[in-house]
């Protein structure tokens, strides 16, 4: 899997849930919520004002270990 900024979290979740813990440290704590079901990262990075380039960095680099 390649994850981009268009990557919706629940889809990253269902892949890898290890991922959960670069969503908690980026300050996004509602990983249950019907909204990560469909949210994609670029819209949740939005919303929490953190960088979508740097998760997407993270996320890849973890999910290519």
């Amino acid at each position: 899997m390649t994850i981009t900024k268009d990557s919706v979290i629940g889809d990253i979740l269902d892949f890898d849930n290890s991922t959960a813990e670069y969503f908690f440290e980026m300050g996004m704590h509602c990983l249950g919520c019907s909204s990560a079901r469909g949210e994609s990262l670029e819209e949740a990075c939005m919303v929490h004002g953190v960088s979508v380039d740097e998760l997407v960095a993270k996320l890849n680099a973890h999910i290519n270990q």
